[in-house]
């Protein structure tokens, strides 16, 4: 596995985000007759082959920024230049913003505080912190932050992350539970990845079942049901799992294109194939993979395809070099 891990987890989402950009919001059934086996352009967004969304956007606002500390002031600064500026994105243009981050980002422009700009209603349960939420789990990672029972200044931090856009219970409980999983991957026991997903989803689970954290985070264990017997969630039929924006959908879709292929490549075209939310199920599922396969995994035409793929690495090594001592 690659020694830069931050490599393998950044690219492993920009290059899985840039597979699913154009064809996002194409049936299952569409993608069933023409489905996706390498880059394109053109598509949803006529944009040209390599072109990342908002989730590779705003995954590097969040890196770039945590390169210099947690600060989340500062975080939301970063996501403001991206929604007004297009900083952040493959060619200046900023697109396909989610309702809630939209909200979110204009709540802080009317002065509202970061940590209580995120949407807690019923509604608000989309995937919009999932798909950035990694930098957060890497910061952890080299700060020796542990996520686990003993210890939930780690869930905190990531429940804050989440909270700049997403606050509602399932949000927290969906990137924490995501957060362990990548830890996990980062640093496998073994090469079982069933095992390494399971054993790391029975102790974040376990660990808010146990915690002091509300007992509104609490009630939305039971809406991640499927993910507690891995074993049994993988031989699930494909048509029972959905890719839409829903959370839930998304992180349940990411694992299992995850757990059922052997190979990043394989891993990330099972996820745009799903259809729909074809971006971000692919950015998540790409993540996972490339934690685990790490970057030199990654097909070498897709990375050379990728817009601004220099640009992206500078970003991670600025962030690993400033964050390994």
């Amino acid at each position: 596995m690659s020694r830069s891990i931050v490599k393998n987890v950044i690219l492993g989402l920009a290059v899985g985000d840039a597979l699913g950009v154009p064809v996002e919001f194409k049936s299952r059934d569409d993608l069933k007759v023409r489905p996706i086996q390498t880059m394109k352009g053109n598509g949803t967004y006529h944009k040209e082959r390599g072109t990342w969304s908002d989730d590779t956007s705003l995954t590097l606002a969040g890196l770039e920024s945590l390169t210099f500390g947690l600060d989340f002031n500062d975080v939301m600064e970063r996501y403001k230049n991206w929604y007004v500026n297009g900083d952040y994105t493959p060619d200046g243009e900023t697109f396909d913003i989610g309702n809630t981050t939209k909200n979110a980002i204009t709540k802080y422009l009317h002065q509202v505080p970061p940590l209580q700009c995120g949407d807690s209603d019923e509604m608000s349960n989309g995937n919009g912190s999932l798909m950035r939420i990694s930098p957060f789990v890497l910061y952890l990672y080299f700060h020796n932050y542990h996520l686990d029972e003993f210890d939930y200044r780690g869930y905190e931090i990531i429940h804050k992350a989440s909270s700049l856009t997403h606050s509602h219970p399932r949000c927290l409980l969906g990137c924490g539970i995501y957060a362990k999983v990548l830890t996990a991957l980062l640093n496998p026991l073994s090469g079982n990845k069933a095992a390494t997903v399971q054993k790391a989803i029975d102790a974040a689970l376990y660990s808010y079942d146990e915690s002091m954290f509300s007992s509104g985070i609490k009630a939305e264990i039971s809406t991640y049901e499927h993910l507690v017997d891995v074993l049994n969630f993988s031989k699930m039929s494909e048509e029972t799992i959905h890719s839409t924006g829903y959370i839930v959908d998304t992180l349940e879709a990411a694992l299992y294109c995850f757990l059922n292929t052997d190979s990043y490549k394989d891993c990330v075209l099972k996820a745009v194939n799903l259809g729909y939310d074809t971006d971000t199920t692919a950015s998540v599922a790409g993540s996972l993979a490339g934690a685990f396969y790490g970057v030199e995994t990654i097909p070498q035409e897709w990375l050379n395809t990728l817009v601004k793929k220099e640009y992206i690495i500078s970003l991670c090594n600025g962030f690993e070099e400033r964050n390994s001592h």
